[in-house]
């Protein structure tokens, strides 16, 4: 059997993080490098390292994790001043860890993309 990321091992509380919330096929946790004043990030418990393998079948699960973000969102304050959501993929995108994952980012002005 390969041995599970950290975010795996996370999820199964077999180390400490910071998890905030827990459903069934999702779980958050607070960025432990976080790049705004909120920055959560909402990961499946399944382990999929990257949005490519995704297939029609399993969309319910990337709604489910957007449902999620939108409910953190709304627990920490930020609907009503906006917040980010980004998926990295790949290291040229910054993805540290080869877990899908979802930022939910807010609590200040993230200014443009552009």
């Amino acid at each position: 059997m390969a041995e599970e990321c950290i975010f795996c091992k996370i999820g199964r509380r077999k180390i400490p993080g910071d998890l905030i919330y827990s459903d069934d096929q999702a779980f958050v946790i607070r960025d432990i490098s976080p790049k705004a004043p909120i920055h959560l990030l909402v990961l499946p418990f399944e382990h999929v390292t990257y949005l490519e393998s995704f297939t029609q079948d399993r969309e319910a699960l990337l709604g489910h994790m957007m449902l999620v973000a939108r409910e953190m969102a709304r627990r920490e304050g930020l609907t009503e001043s906006g917040y980010r959501l980004v998926i990295n993929q790949g290291s040229d995108s910054g993805q540290e860890v080869p877990h899908l994952h979802l930022h939910v980012l807010g609590g200040r002005d993230l200014g443009s993309m552009g």
